[in-house]
């Protein structure tokens, strides 16, 4: 969907598929026809944004075939669909039974993950509506943090690979007139893990078509006040590229019994979810849901957030929450000033099939359903902030 801001500028609002496992373009097309196109209709819009999410073998077919490439942007404008931004962080295997750490490879020291997110931006540009002259891609904050961050060369690999993507990123943009830029998407775990940590990083490559994806979930996850993040980013000159709406888990007090027995629901072999609490000696964390909930890893006097992106218009039940609030503070900040600081936009919840049993949807409807009622809370979140949207 797209927005006017008050300044005149167009702002764009997706929903990600990386919801939709897909690792061939045949499943790529299929999840336009089966998921994408219904939500547009539910949502009784004639054009309707996606975040695509391509993994490696749907990316290199569609680089490989020209015919292909044409044959998919056919289907989105044919379906009312439209592109502007991808996920560029799985590479493969999303959908996978067990992800988990997985997720994190390639990272920025392998060639493949430079070649991969090549290849996405010469795809975007192509996909871009004729309309869009910049296309966003998220991408892995650099690495896991181990073994990077004990690895001497490591940084200055990462580094010399981000500075290769700049290069080609010019080089596409003077070849064809679309100007893509790649969001590193600070994660908890990772060795850029907070917006700060970006910072350095980013400065170093010190080009602006490479700069942050802020993702609301994992900045709330690790207790990142929204407006001291983005103030920082702002002063050292670290452009918002795009910024993913979504949602962590929230327990207010992990010390009772049945908050534990309410967080463990939420703890699944899929997907990992990190998670933190911060006491007055700093941030303290685990790496997955269950190691909180089992034992004594983590000091439980202070509140508990854990990745994992709960459905913006559904939090959990007591005693448990959402980060919600965060997303807006966030959300006010990033498009609710005079200029926008991104103009892209993007709900992930790519969790619902994670979600305990009682909450997740049985059927594509109820699938759909759920993913436009989160678009409907955060297009009505954009018109609170007095953006308009456009047909």
């Amino acid at each position: 969907m797209r927005f006017r801001h008050p300044d005149g500028s167009t702002v764009h609002l997706a929903y990600c598929t990386n919801v939709h496992p897909a690792e061939t373009l045949e499943g790529v097309r299929a999840q336009l026809r089966d998921h994408c196109e219904p939500v547009r209709r539910r949502l009784g819009r004639d054009r309707l944004g996606i975040g695509l999410w391509l993994a490696r073998d749907a990316a290199r077919v569609l680089i490989n075939d020209p015919a292909a490439l044409r044959a998919l942007r056919g289907e989105l404008d044919h379906r009312g669909l439209e592109v502007v931004t991808l996920n560029g962080f799985p590479y493969e295997g999303f959908g996978a039974q067990e992800v988990k750490y997985r997720v994190y490879t390639p990272d920025w020291t392998d060639p493949e993950r430079l070649a991969h997110t090549t290849d996405l931006a010469r795809l975007l540009a192509a996909l871009l509506p004729d309309d869009v002259p910049d296309g966003t891609i998220s991408t892995l904050p650099i690495a896991w943090r181990t073994p990077y961050d004990t690895d001497p060369t490591a940084a200055v690999t990462a580094q010399k690979a981000l500075r290769t993507l700049a290069q080609r990123l010019d080089a596409l943009a003077e070849l064809t007139g679309k100007s893509i830029r790649i969001g590193l998407e600070p994660e908890p775990g990772c060795t850029v893990e907070t917006t700060a940590d970006a910072i350095g990083p980013l400065t170093e490559v010190g080009h602006d078509r490479i700069g942050i994806c802020v993702d609301t979930c994992h900045l709330a996850t690790s207790f990142e006040d929204p407006d001291t993040a983005l103030d920082a980013l702002r002063a050292a000159g670290v452009t918002v590229a795009k910024a993913q709406l979504s949602a962590a888990l929230h327990a207010e007090h992990p010390h009772l019994p049945e908050v534990r027995a309410a967080l463990g629901a939420f703890a699944e072999p899929r997907f990992l979810h990190q998670t933190r609490t911060l006491t007055a000696v700093g941030l303290r964390g685990t790496d997955d849901l269950d190691e909180a909930v089992s034992g004594g890893a983590l000091p439980d006097s202070t509140p508990w957030r854990s990745h994992f992106h709960v459905p913006l218009h559904a939090p959990p039940a007591p005693p448990l929450t959402s980060t919600l609030p965060v997303l807006q503070s966030v959300l006010a900040r990033l498009v609710g000033g005079p200029v926008p600081l991104t103009r892209h936009l993007e709900v992930e919840t790519y969790t619902w099939q994670a979600l305990p049993a009682a909450l997740r949807p049985r059927t594509r409807t109820q699938l759909a359903d759920g993913i436009a009622a989160e678009l409907t809370l955060a297009r009505d979140l954009l018109a609170d902030l007095g953006l308009k949207e456009l047909p």
